[in-house]
C-alpha cells in the first residue's frame, strides 16, 4: 500500500479526530500562521480555547467575585474542564509545565481531547513531553504548500461515527501494534492504545465490520511513526512469504500482516528530516542547562505571573488585591456585624503577588589567540561575537570576551550588550605567542563567578585548536598545563557553570574531547566553520 501524500494525511487525521476525539485524545499540529493552517483549523471540532498563561480559576472553576460581593454569599463559576469535550491550546509550545501536568491529568479522563496548535520555530520550541505522549495524530503543515491543499469532506462523519461501537477488533492487534511501538523504540504504553482508538476509528470510516490490515498500517502511519525512531531498512531484503496452504482454514478475526509492512509504513509516513527535527525538539528540552534564556527565579516585582500566595506586606512586598479579596469573601456572612454591609479584611486573606522572573545570560567566549590560531580563527571568532550579539537585545544577553596569547588571559571585551564597543574592542585583538589554555579558562571561571553573584546566568564557550603549553604560573610547561587544565575544568564543572568546547582545529584533538568530558560540556568540531557557521553551531548548542 502506497504511502499517503502530505495533504492526505492532513485529511485522514481530521478525519480520525473528527469520528473519535476521545479515543484519539487528541491533534499535535504544527505549524505557523498561514492559509493552509486556517484552511485546516477551519474543519476542527468546535472547542473551547486555553492559552498558555490560563490560570486555575478559569481551569477549575472558583469564586465569582463580582457576584460573591454583590449577593453576600458565595458564588461560584464554572471552568472550562469542567465538561468533557474538545479543548484548543493555541501557542502550545509555551506551555508552563504547571499547565501541561493539568492538562495531561484531564486528558486521562474519559470524554476530553486536545488540539495543540505549536508555532514553534525552532527545534526546541515544541510540546512537553507529557503532552505529546496523550495526543495521537501529528501533524506538520510547515512544507505543505496552499496549492497543494484541496477541500475537507467530513460530510459521512455521522455515519462512521455510529458504526464506531460495533467495530470488531482482531485479538492480535494490540499485540501487532506493541511489538512495532517496542521496535520503533517507543516506551510509553499509551501508543499502542492510541494507534488501536485510530485503527477502529479508520475501519468505522472505510465502512468495515472489523480492523483490516489496511487499518492498521494508516493507523501506524498516523500514529507511531512520529514517536519513535524509525529502524533502517537491511540491506538484505527480506525472503517471501510463502502461501498459505489451501487446505489450512483461515481465521477471518486475526490479522496477519506481517510486522514488516507496518514499519514500512512507518519509515515512509514522515519525511527523515521531520522525525530528526523532533529529535533534537526532544533533545533540547530534556538537555541538562539547554535553554535560549537565563535562570528562572521567583519575584515580586516583575516576570510571568504566578498564582499569589499568604503572606505580610512589606519590604517592597506586592499585594494581589483580587486574590485578597477573593480569599476575604467566602467568609464576609460569618464576619458582618454592622448594618452597612462594609466588607471585613483580615490579615490571613492577604495574598501577595509572585513572579517568575528570568535573569540575563552571559556568554562568556574564551578565544584562543594564539599563535597557532590566530591568523585562522580569530577572525571567524570576532565575526561570530558580533552575530550573536546583534541578537542579545531579543534574548536579553550579555556578551564577553577572554582572549589568550603568550604567557596570560586578558578581558578584552568585558560583559556588556553594546554592539558599538563590541565592535571597537574586537577590531583591537592581537594574535600570536603560546597557548595559555589555563589561563584563558581561569579568567572565564573567575568572570563566570562574579557574573553569577550579580545574578545574570554565565555560559562558558571555549574555541580553541589544541592543548595549552603554558601552565598556570607563566612557565612553558606543557605537561604542567595539560595537568593545570585539567583540575580547573574539574573545578569548573564542580561550580555547575554550563560550558561548551569548539575545536576549531584542522582535525578533531583528542585531549579537548577529554576536556569536554571533565567540564561535562558538548563538544563541536568545526575545523572550516566561518563566522556565520560558528554562531549559527553556538545557538543550536545553548538551546536558542
Amino acid at each position: 500500500m502506497d504511502p499517503l501524500s502530505p495533504w492526505d494525511r492532513v485529511t485522514l487525521a481530521l478525519t480520525v479526530l473528527a469520528i473519535d476525539p476521545a479515543g484519539i485524545k487528541g491533534l499535535w499540529l504544527r505549524a505557523r500562521a498561514s492559509a493552509v493552517r486556517d484552511h485546516v483549523t477551519a474543519a476542527l471540532p468546535p472547542a473551547r480555547r486555553l492559552h498558555p498563561n490560563i490560570d486555575d480559576t478559569a481551569l477549575f472553576g472558583g469564586i465569582d467575585l463580582t457576584a460573591t460581593l454583590s449577593a453576600g454569599r458565595v458564588v461560584t463559576s464554572p471552568g472550562l474542564l469542567d465538561t468533557p469535550g474538545p479543548l484548543i491550546l493555541t501557542m502550545a509550545e509555551r506551555c508552563p509545565p504547571g499547565l501541561a501536568a493539568r492538562l495531561s491529568r484531564t486528558l486521562d479522563d474519559p470524554g476530553f481531547c486536545l488540539i495543540a496548535l505549536d508555532e514553534g520555530a525552532e527545534p526546541a520550541e515544541t510540546l512537553p513531553p507529557a503532552l505529546t505522549d496523550r495526543l495521537g495524530l501529528f501533524l506538520d503543515l510547515t512544507d505543505i504548500a496552499w496549492s497543494e491543499s484541496s477541500p475537507i469532506d467530513l460530510t459521512r462523519i455521522a455515519t462512521a461515527r455510529a458504526a464506531l461501537p460495533t467495530i470488531l477488533t482482531p485479538p492480535d492487534a494490540i499485540a501487532t501494534l506493541t511489538r512495532i511501538a517496542h521496535t520503533l523504540t517507543i516506551d510509553s504504553l499509551r501508543a499502542p492504545l492510541l494507534a488501536l482508538a485510530c485503527a477502529r476509528a479508520l475501519a468505522a470510516w472505510n465502512g468495515h465490520s472489523e480492523i483490516t490490515d489496511e487499518d492498521l498500517q494508516r493507523a501506524t502511519e498516523l500514529t507511531l511513526a512520529h514517536r519513535g525512531e524509525v529502524p533502517p531498512v537491511p540491506e538484505d531484503a527480506l525472503p517471501d512469504q510463502p502461501p498459505p496452504d489451501p487446505g489450512e482454514p483461515q481465521s477471518q478475526n486475526e490479522t496477519d500482516i506481517p510486522d514488516d509492512i507496518l514499519l514500512a509504513a512507518a519509515r515512509a509516513a514522515l519525511p527523515a528530516d521531520l522525525l530528526a527535527k523532533l529529535a533534537a525538539g526532544r533533545a533540547a528540552r530534556a538537555a541538562k542547562g539547554s535553554g535560549g534564556t537565563g535562570a528562572a527565579r521567583k519575584g515580586n516585582h516583575r516576570g510571568r505571573p504566578l498564582p499569589s500566595r499568604p503572606g505580610k506586606p512589606g519590604s517592597g512586598k506586592r499585594i494581589d488585591l483580587i486574590g485578597t479579596l477573593r480569599a476575604a469573601a467566602p467568609w464576609q456572612p460569618l464576619r458582618r456585624h454592622s448594618p452597612d454591609h462594609r466588607l471585613e479584611i483580615r490579615p490571613d486573606d492577604i495574598r501577595l503577588k509572585r513572579y517568575n522572573e528570568t535573569s540575563d545570560r552571559l556568554l562568556i567566549f574564551a578565544v584562543d589567540a594564539s599563535g597557532s590560531s590566530a591568523l585562522a580563527r580569530l577572525a571567524e571568532a570576532k565575526g561570530a561575537v558580533e552575530l550573536l550579539l546583534a541578537q542579545a537585545y531579543a534574548r536579553r544577553d550579555h556578551v564577553a570576551l577572554v582572549a589568550f596569547r603568550g604567557t596570560a588571559a586578558d578581558l578584552v571585551l568585558p560583559p556588556t550588550r553594546s554592539l558599538v564597543q563590541t565592535k571597537r574592542r574586537l577590531a583591537g585583538l592581537p594574535g600570536g605567542g603560546g597557548t595559555p589554555l589555563v589561563a584563558g579558562l581561569k579568567m572565564a571561571f573567575d568572570l563566570a563567578l562574579q557574573s553569577r553573584a550579580r545574578g545574570l546566568t554565565p555560559t562558558v564557550a571555549l574555541l580553541t585548536d589544541g592543548r595549552g603549553n603554558i601552565a598556570l604560573d607563566g612557565s612553558a610547561n606543557r605537561a604542567q598545563a595539560e595537568a593545570d587544565s585539567l583540575r580547573l575544568a574539574r573545578t569548573l564543572r564542580a561550580s555547575g557553570i554550563p560550558a561548551l568546547v569548539i575545536d576549531i582545529a584542522n582535525r578533531p584533538q583528542p585531549a579537548l574531547r577529554q576536556l569536554a568530558d571533565l567540564l561535562d560540556a558538548p563538544y563541536l568540531a568545526l575545523p572550516r566553520a566561518n563566522a556565520r557557521k560558528l554562531s549559527a553551531a553556538l545557538s543550536l548548542a545553548l538551546g536558542d
